[in-house]
């Protein structure tokens, strides 16, 4: 890892906003999932939420690494679990619903620590989310179609997010965000993902990094990393 990407991660790491997440209620096609993964990680969102049926899990290995290598994803078993999730860390869960109690998107205050439920392709988001969301909200259109696609709509959302936030001095980088693990990790993880790999493979934890990114391990560290495994027997 060169000092300059090392200094590139640390950048955009200062400026993750832990706060802010969506959660994907089964968006099954691998285009609008990559794209919405791309969007959250272009606003400084840590981690995405998602929920799929077990028989729609390959939809993640289907969509793009790139973005899903800078963020994480949570997987529940169901919008329960995950709904449940979120507002145990005190966010406001929002869903895009039009209803009597339905707002302009643009008149929520996202400085809050806040969730979004993205509804799936097909069905949209069900009435078991939207029982449990504490806000609808819409995104306002004076045209013909009745809505946008998911992963438009995401972007709309997110991005007024981050205008909000911006606006309030959320991103600014000496403003500590992730814990201090939370960020070794990534750093060790995408400046050294082939050690990281093996290093993980043997339960070794991982060593500190120098001021460019460089590994600064112990003998012992490299002596536990370099030794044959084992093979398995068939």
């Amino acid at each position: 890892m060169t000092p300059e990407r090392f200094q590139r991660i640390h950048e955009v790491l200062a400026t993750r906003q832990p706060d802010l997440t969506v959660c994907m209620e089964e968006v099954h096609k691998p285009n609008n999932v990559s794209a919405i993964i791309r969007t959250a990680d272009a606003v400084g969102v840590h981690k995405v939420h998602a929920v799929w049926p077990k028989s729609n899990m390959r939809v993640l290995s289907n969509t793009s690494a790139g973005a899903r290598n800078w963020v994480e994803l949570d997987v529940h078993d169901s919008m329960i679990d995950a709904v449940s999730s979120l507002k145990a860390q005190g966010m406001q869960v929002l869903a895009t619903n039009l209803s009597d109690t339905a707002i302009d998107f643009r008149e929520v205050d996202y400085t809050k620590p806040t969730a979004i439920i993205l509804g799936g392709e097909k069905n949209g988001i069900t009435p078991e989310a939207l029982a449990m969301a504490d806000q609808d909200i819409i995104i306002p259109m004076v045209g013909m179609v009745q809505s946008l696609n998911v992963s438009v709509a995401s972007a709309l959302l997110l991005y007024e997010a981050q205008r909000q936030r911006q606006n309030a001095g959320m991103y600014q980088r000496e403003r500590t965000q992730l814990p201090d693990e939370t960020v070794h990790r990534i750093l060790f993880e995408r400046g050294h993902p082939v050690l990281a790999k093996v290093a993980k493979r043997k339960g070794l934890a991982y060593p500190p990094l120098d001021a460019d990114g460089q590994i600064d391990a112990d003998e012992q560290w490299w002596a536990a990393i370099q030794a044959i495994e084992p093979k398995k027997r068939k």
